[in-house]
């Protein structure tokens, strides 16, 4: 649907069951000339179905799959048998083309030999860490298997054997979950089963692994089922610059959390495209260096966080799905949820999905500074949708964001901030911009950068330069204390003094009180938006719609029509901001450009 700049916009408020309609089924326009419809959204998100890519095959490639022999040479028609040992054989720069079915491996690609690792062409290549579980003998009301030797670093942190942290914040397991840490797995018939810490605790749905006797248990009968547990810890390691990884899937593997990821590029200029991972104990992907590529990976349904990232300057992340992360119920902070990066410089996340995670759904800490978050959905997770902490220089703009339990957007001891047409709704807060004491000149404060001399100059690690314009701002959730929020914890400084720019937004409540609070501006609170433009000069734009306007299913959103509010009440883009979202500079809109 085109914009510009010189017509007038309709303003569309969603309420939530729309934007989740839109966001998996898709909104068809029907065409002028009769033809098919087609969407008006990017394709969905996430990798191409596993066995569905069709990458070409280069001449000299090395050949393997599941019915080979390490011994052969690795040609189409005499393939090897293991990645691990076609690793060996391929020369730098080379192709491995693996061939359809399950490998059970653990691999490093070496520092030093870029290579490309490949599925072939329509076929379904699968790396699975679990391995079939038979010989069970029935023991009181549970089954047994002796001789079980898989071990799994349980330490619940990211350093080997450490002890939990002592600072309460920063301890990974809650006590409700204990086992989360344990990265022991076991599926019947493809359903997991929930480990259990004592062979007492073993029932229907559970497991228990007996490390001092070599035994598993099971609570649920497995005679006559599909029984499989995790005996590997990592996929594939790539550790080579300029490597490569596409087209295949990665499923069950028990990765502790020091290992931090199941799939690792922890050399520069990695690519991972068309990959999807599933079923990890911990982390599915983790990128640990500089200029690394993340293009159509799906990380769904792991055991703590979609994607890992640290130190991993000029990291671009297009087209990603991240949902369903941390089912072992770690806490949400430290670590949890869809995506989390630290210690990291220019960093993009464009055309995602995020949705559904027990966590965050996108978090930027400690020291991330040149943040891009456009184009994308973040759906459903249980905590806050976006949050930008102790970081700086950010654009987040034409995004729905929508239905998460926590704010819409945190931004939390951030500066340089620009909040640029996103669509809000469900939320709790739609934006909060917070400061809390930490300073970054304490060295007793973790979150700077280790990489820099000193306090890094880039990162004020204060709530300041920041503006907040076209957004749409709706239907918090109850007992939320405001739509837009500004708190400066330290009492040093109110709203005013922190260089914020505010205009052009619509506000959607569903009545008036919920929330009561309109806009929070530090130490004074506004119900109504004329008064807060006239006490602060904000918002001179800005629209209070009232709760009419709010289409409440897919149907209603052709008629979801703002009155009162059109490309007037919004602010031009600005030229960067505009070739980011694709649309022309000084373009007026409300809200995602999705709709």
């Amino acid at each position: 649907m085109p914009h510009s700049s010189n017509r007038t916009t309709i303003v569309r408020v969603l309420a939530l069951p729309v934007i989740v309609s839109v966001g998996f089924l898709g909104w068809q326009i029907p065409r002028q000339d009769g033809k098919a419809p087609v969407s008006s959204l990017p394709a969905r998100p996430g990798a191409a179905p596993v066995g569905s890519t069709s990458y070409k095959v280069p001449d000299g490639a090395v050949f393997v799959s599941p019915s080979g022999d390490d011994g052969a040479q690795g040609t189409r028609k005499h393939p090897l048998r293991t990645l691990g040992r076609a690793i060996g054989k391929a020369p730098a720069g080379g192709t491995i083309v693996l061939r359809g079915g399950v490998y059970h491996e653990s691999v490093t690609v070496p520092r030093g030999k870029r290579l490309t690792i490949q599925s072939h062409p329509r076929e379904a290549v699968w790396f699975d860490g679990s391995s079939r579980v038979s010989g069970w003998a029935a023991e009181g009301d549970a089954w047994v298997h002796g001789g079980w030797t898989a071990r799994f670093d349980s330490s619940p942190t990211y350093t080997p054997g450490a002890r939990p942290s002592s600072d309460v914040d920063f301890q990974f397991v809650s006590p409700r979950h204990p086992m989360a840490s344990h990265p022991d797995q076991l599926w019947l018939d493809g359903a997991p089963q929930k480990q259990v810490g004592s062979r007492d605790e073993v029932g229907p749905g559970t497991f228990y692994v007996d490390e001092g006797g070599s035994r598993l248990y099971v609570g649920s009968d497995p005679r006559g089922h599909d029984v499989r547990a995790s005996t590997l810890g990592k996929a594939i390691t790539i550790d080579s610059e300029g490597s490569t990884l596409r087209g295949i899937g990665v499923r069950r593997y028990a990765t502790s959390l020091p290992d931090i990821a199941t799939v690792r590029a922890t050399a520069p200029k990695i690519t991972v495209e068309n990959v999807v991972v599933t079923e990890s104990a911990t982390t599915g992907l983790t990128v640990v260096a500089a200029h690394g590529r993340v293009r159509h990976v799906t990380s769904s349904g792991n055991g703590l966080l979609g994607i890992h990232a640290n130190t991993a300057d000029d990291l671009r992340l297009e087209g990603v799905r991240l949902d369903h992360n941390n089912r072992e119920r770690f806490k949400y902070s430290p670590v949890s949820g869809g995506f989390k990066i630290t210690r990291s410089r220019k960093v993009a996340v464009v055309d995602s999905t995020v949705a559904d995670n027990l966590g965050k759904g996108l978090w930027m800490d400690e020291s991330v500074y040149d943040i891009t978050i456009t184009g994308s959905r973040i759906l459903r997770n249980a905590h806050h949708g976006i949050s930008l902490e102790l970081s700086a220089k950010a654009v987040v703009a034409g995004n729905v964001i929508s239905g998460n339990a926590g704010d819409g957007m945190k931004v939390n001891n951030t500066s340089d901030v620009r909040i640029w047409n996103n669509s809000m709704a469900g939320n709790g807060r739609a934006v909060f911009l917070v400061q809390d004491p930490r300073r970054r000149d304490d060295p007793g404060v973790p979150g700077r950068d280790p990489r820099q001399k000193g306090p890094d100059p880039a990162m004020t690690w204060r709530i300041g330069k920041t503006t907040v314009s076209n957004n749409t701002f709706a239907d918090a959730r109850p007992d939320t204390p405001c739509l837009l929020c500004v708190t400066d914890h330290t009492g040093e400084r109110t709203a005013a003094q922190m260089n914020l720019t505010v205009n052009g937004n619509v506000y959607v409540r569903p009545d008036a009180a919920n929330p009561r609070t309109l806009i929070l501006w530090s130490r004074h609170s506004f119900a109504d938006l004329g008064r807060f433009r006239t006490a602060t000069g904000q918002e001179t734009r800005g629209a209070f719609l009232g709760t009419a306007t709010a289409a409440r299913t897919e149907g209603d959103l052709e008629d979801a029509v703002a009155p009162g509010a059109d490309a007037n009440n919004a602010m031009p883009l600005p030229a960067d901001i505009a070739e980011l979202l694709g649309e022309p500079k000084g373009t007026r809109h409300i809200g995602s450009f999705s709709f």
